[in-house]
């Protein structure tokens, strides 16, 4: 398949997205973050020797901003957007969304926290292979909702994803499977899948990596239009330029904060 030319028929047929609602402030104070991460550490025992992943990470992230972390391979980006997101926890530190630490929550709230307010998009797109488009973005609409509360959100839920995939240009193609989609494509079913559940926070892992310059550009371009609309993003790259549309630039060097662009 021709990725180039699948891709930009595919986004050339997009629509624009609607408008997030407004969400209430935070608790606390005007102005109060959205997410607060304090003094966040990480490490792993790899081969008989720790290995410092982050050694005393500080984040504020306002709702509505869009924050991209820089950094080489290995310094420890990813392991932040995991621990942000939920999927690990630190040896020290804190994590805090609306003013809540999320590492202070039992584990069954710590999954409600990743289900309803955080969206995830991986370089690798995750989406299941014997899964449809449509199939792999109601996956995430199905996994909010109870056993015996989906019968009753399904229909709901299966009309939110048709419109995600309409507006990201994948209308024509919700009925194929991963196998049979551009590089582009998944990225874009990934995106949906992210959304899908109205997230407050979008996590962003290097969601041009495994894409071409072309696609790339069409991807971020996609995920400006969903910022300008109000979502709140935090996007990890290794790549500048990729990274200069975000509010701002922060660089992770063996494992801390080095430096910080408005």
């Amino acid at each position: 398949m021709n990725e180039n030319n699948t891709t930009s028929s595919s986004a050339s047929g997009s629509q624009t997205l609607d408008p997030r609602p407004q969400t209430p402030a935070p608790p606390g104070s005007p102005g109060s973050p959205l997410l607060n991460v304090t003094d966040l550490h990480k490490h792993y025992h790899i081969g008989g020797q720790d290995l410092h992943v982050l050694q005393g990470v500080d984040l504020d992230v306002q709702q509505g901003e869009w924050v991209a972390v820089l950094g080489a391979s290995g310094s420890g980006k990813s392991t932040l957007l995991h621990l942000i997101g939920g999927l690990d926890r630190p040896e020290q530190g804190s994590v805090s969304f609306e003013g809540r630490d999320i590492f202070k929550l039992p584990g069954a709230a710590i999954d409600r926290y990743r289900n309803r307010h955080v969206g995830f998009v991986f370089q690798s797109y995750h989406l299941l292979p014997e899964l449809t488009a449509l199939e792999n973005v109601l996956i995430g609409a199905m996994i909010r909702s109870s056993i015996l509360g989906w019968p009753g959100r399904r229909g709901e839920a299966r009309k939110r994803a048709i419109e995600l995939l309409n507006r990201v240009g994948l209308g024509e193609r919700m009925g194929h499977r991963p196998g049979k989609l551009s590089g582009g494509e998944r990225q874009r079913v990934a995106i949906a899948r992210a959304l899908v559940n109205e997230p407050d926070l979008l996590l962003a892992d290097e969601p041009t990596g495994n894409l071409d310059t072309d696609t790339g550009k069409q991807i971020m371009e996609l995920i400006a239009e969903l910022h300008q609309q109000g979502q709140t993003i935090v996007m990890v790259t290794h790549d500048l330029e990729i990274a200069a549309s975000a509010d701002r630039r922060l660089w992770l060097r063996e494992g801390a904060l080095a430096g910080e662009e408005g």
